[in-house]
């Protein structure tokens, strides 16, 4: 992957698995722009990159996922600033805190659009320059949540779930044209929006970084993060509905 020229592009890169793909990425001799809404939050995490390396590799850019219209036009300054882009990292997401007997549409809209609409502009625009280019790479990080819909985060999981079809179908369309997309399915990873969350066998966000990376260069479809998570989501997908909605996870 080192050998690649063109730059790349973390969408969701101020903390988390975005901030440790960028990190990754940049060390391994890539152009990156980071992306993401928290400016002084963005702006430090590039400089320590750079200061790290001892030279510019990664470039800050301030955006909100939320306005999915404004995707299309900084793909194209990024490029003019960077060169031609020839990977895309959609890892933005936001989940909140829902009680059972909550249905809140403003945090519903909120998932909808980050979760999915942001990854169908940003990969929308990759799609319609690497088509042309008979090249290219898009990574969408989605969830194992997207499996099933479970009770306690009905939005989440069905954003997620739009997510990864909207990612097969772009790979379905794309794969004959030399363009490779990847869908990464994340089990339990200690992420600032994971935080307070007890999850039992969390690994950190830079070894799921480390994951991805591995699997975006084999070229791999769709890939559980860890992977002992595809065998758990197949036996969670075989449960039957009315023994899965007696269930509390």
């Amino acid at each position: 992957m080192s050998s690649r020229s063109g730059s790349c592009i973390v969408v969701g890169a101020s903390s988390g698995i975005g901030l440790a793909i960028a990190r990754r990425l940049a060390h391994l001799g890539r152009k990156v722009a980071l992306l993401a809404r928290r400016e002084g939050e963005l702006m430090a995490q590039v400089a320590l990159i750079n200061e790290a390396l001892s030279c510019e590799a990664a470039f800050a850019y301030v955006h909100d996922v939320s306005d999915v219209d404004a995707a299309e036009g900084l793909f194209a300054k990024i490029e003019t600033e960077l060169g031609p882009v020839d990977e895309l990292h959609y890892v933005a997401g936001v989940m909140p805190d829902i009680e059972p007997d909550e249905f809140d549409l403003d945090k519903d809209r909120q998932q909808v659009i980050v979760n999915m609409l942001g990854c169908i502009a940003w990969g929308n625009a990759a799609a319609r320059r690497f088509l042309e280019r008979k090249a290219g790479t898009i990574v969408g990080v989605s969830s194992v949540a997207q499996d099933r819909g479970r009770i306690g985060r009905p939005v989440y999981n069905a954003s997620k779930a739009g997510m990864d079809t909207y990612l097969e179908a772009l790979r379905n369309r794309l794969w004959r044209h030399g363009v490779r997309v990847t869908t990464i399915r994340p089990g339990f990873v200690e992420t600032p929006m994971t935080a307070g969350l007890q999850l039992k066998g969390a690994i950190s966000a830079d070894s799921a970084a480390e994951r991805i990376l591995k699997a975006t260069a084999k070229q791999k479809a769709i890939v559980y993060v860890p992977g002992k998570w595809r065998l758990i989501m197949t036996v969670i997908r075989t449960i039957p509905s009315f023994v899965f909605r007696k269930l509390s996870i």
